[in-house]
């Protein structure tokens, strides 16, 4: 799962969430500087990214486009499945999703002092903009996968991507419903152990 997804699933808990959307940037395990329930954000995330990973539906999705992708099918799905998300983010929040990211991005802000150096060096461009509510949008993610596409060199061919979600996008809409709802109910079980 990408960045919406991780943040949604730590519901309105905002270290939770803060440390879920900086896992990617923390390396090891220790996470002494973090305080606690960041940390436990931090452990929820790469809890969530073995749960997806190791998932049948998901590899299904990933099955789809990996002759095209390789190991980059992961990347990818996973950007897809935020697309999912962004674009019916009605049928699992209230709240309008331009609202809600906006409310994460003051979050960040409040807690930059604790965000680790990767994060404070990319969260200027991802507010202006709007990375994340951008994924609502197949232009949105288009422009996503550019970026993504040349940070990798142009090895992993992301600017692509967005053709391979249109040819799939019932079935990969329809993966990305079956297992979010069972991650839902999965994380849910996990966040009363932390």
């Amino acid at each position: 799962m990408n960045y919406l997804a991780h943040i949604y699933l730590s519901k309105e808990d905002k270290e939770l969430r803060i440390g879920n959307f900086i896992a990617d940037s923390v390396r090891g395990k220790d996470f002494s500087m973090f305080p606690h329930r960041v940390a436990q954000g931090i452990v929820l995330h790469r809890h969530i990214d073995t749960y997806t990973d190791t998932n049948p539906i998901v590899r299904q999705s990933k099955d789809l486009i990996r002759g095209e992708y390789g190991h980059w099918s992961s990347v990818i799905v996973d950007i897809y499945y935020d697309h999912f998300l962004a674009a019916n983010w009605s049928d699992f929040h209230d709240q309008p999703l331009d609202e809600y990211v906006q409310g994460f991005y003051k979050d960040l802000h409040d807690h930059y002092s604790i965000l680790p150096d990767k994060v404070q060096n990319f969260l200027p461009y991802m507010v202006e903009q709007n990375w994340i509510n951008s994924y609502a949008t197949v232009e949105g993610i288009s422009r996503i996968f550019h970026q993504m596409n040349e940070r990798t060199k142009g090895r992993s061919k992301m600017n692509f991507a967005p053709i391979d979600l249109m040819k799939y996008y019932n079935e990969l809409e329809r993966h990305f419903r079956a297992f979010f709802e069972d991650l839902e109910f999965h994380v849910k079980q996990r966040m009363l152990e932390l």
